[in-house]
């Protein structure tokens, strides 16, 4: 078997809420396990006019709150891997960036294979906005399938 566990990683929109339930159906065909994985970025603190700042506790809260949303999609992958008989664990996790939290996750989770989704942002828009997608590709030698 060349893949026995596969990192799907999920920003909660609805093309990776698609490449999850694909990767759910590869990992039952291939018989894998399956780790949900969503990033949290931290909150920084932000000047706003006549220089006032976002206040720790409100930091704090942000946070908090960014990480049950990012549980809540990683709950939603583990539904679609418990539907389909598939071993599942969900990780969630603070990174600076999502492309190094998705390869740390794969590494210390011993993943096979990180089955992602693209967003298929081109030219100005993918300039600007970056594509995660490609900077795990071109940051990790663990193989990684694209589901556009």
């Amino acid at each position: 078997m060349l893949f026995r566990h596969i990192l799907i990683p999920t920003d909660g929109s609805p093309i990776s809420a698609k490449a999850a339930k694909a990767g759910i159906a590869f990992a039952r065909e291939v018989g894998a396990k399956v780790t949900g994985y969503c990033a949290v970025e931290p909150v920084y603190s932000q000047i706003y006019g006549e220089g006032y700042m976002m206040a720790g506790r409100s930091i704090a809260s942000q946070e908090k709150k960014a990480r049950r949303i990012a549980e809540r999609h990683v709950a939603a992958i583990g539904k679609l891997a418990k539907a389909a008989g598939v071993p599942f664990r969900g990780h969630v996790s603070r990174s600076e960036s999502p492309h190094l939290g998705i390869i740390a996750a794969a590494k210390s989770g011993r993943c096979d294979v990180v089955f992602m989704a693209s967003h298929g942002r081109r030219g100005l828009a993918g300039l600007v906005m970056g594509s995660v997608t490609h900077r795990v590709l071109t940051h990790t030698r663990i193989p990684v399938l694209v589901y556009r």
